[in-house]
């Protein structure tokens, strides 16, 4: 199972996302601000939009917050201009790292990566060191009482799903990018709850990582993630189940 599998599943599990739901809103805002700026302020003509929406949606930002976002992004409000940015470097162990980020101040985001890089045993790379090992995906988690398991892998192969598969307490759907909101809207036509949906990147490859090694890996993880201008990791570590638990707990 991919690193980024694994991670999700971590997330969902210990709620992450609510407990830090201020900082969470920071980052949908940057994105829904970022996507009506490239592609205009109508969801219905912009997936990235829509999916961003989604996003806000999902958490409970209230509807008057996406609204200024989205005219922020427009121009019809002032804002802040954001620069988007991928950093790559490796973690601990070899493992390698993609950070995603969104800022209005490059020179201070990228000395406060490499600094959490440094502090947890890793080291930026290149451009282009590490993003080729790593795929764009559409990734849906299903909990697995929501649905039986035939009726979802019909509905999503009909859809256009790649594959499906049991991990843990929830089925992990991926898609190619370009079928993935059409997975997502089947989901929803027929009433089959998700978890977690996104447009990710997900490795090619894995790295085992064991011990010390994956606990400061794991660590690495959550202080980028932690970072205000970090809208997405993406790593290939491939960790034991009872580590990430024990870490997440």
């Amino acid at each position: 199972m991919s690193g980024h599998s694994k991670w999700s599943t971590i997330k969902r599990k210990k709620g992450k996302m609510d407990a830090q739901r201020g900082k969470l809103f920071s980052k949908l805002i940057k994105e829904i601000t970022v996507a009506a700026r490239q592609g205009g302020g109508d969801p219905n003509a912009n997936p990235r939009l829509r999916q961003a929406i989604q996003s806000a949606r999902g958490a409970n930002m209230p509807q008057d917050n996406i609204e200024r976002a989205i005219k922020k992004g427009t121009g019809e409000l002032p804002g802040v201009s954001f620069e988007e940015v991928v950093y790559e470097g490796y973690g601990p162990g070899g493992a390698a790292l993609l950070v995603e980020v969104t800022t209005d101040n490059k020179n201070r985001t990228v000395a406060d990566i490499r600094h959490i890089m440094s502090k947890r045993n890793g080291h930026m790379g290149e451009t282009g060191s590490v993003a080729w090992m790593f795929e764009q995906k559409g990734f849906i988690a299903v909990d697995k009482g929501a649905c039986e398991e035939d009726r979802l892998m019909a509905v999503i192969l009909e859809a256009g799903a790649e594959d499906m598969k049991l991990e843990g307490d929830a089925y992990e759907i991926t898609t190619a990018p370009g079928d993935y909101e059409k997975v997502r809207e089947a989901l929803e036509q027929h009433e089959i709850p998700y978890s977690l949906a996104e447009l990710t990147k997900i490795p090619q490859s894995t790295v085992k990582l064991e011990g010390k090694t994956a606990e400061q890996a794991l660590l690495l993880m959550e202080d980028l993630e932690d970072h205000d201008d970090v809208q997405h990791v993406y790593s290939n570590f491939d960790i034991d189940e009872e580590i990430m638990e024990k870490m997440g707990g």
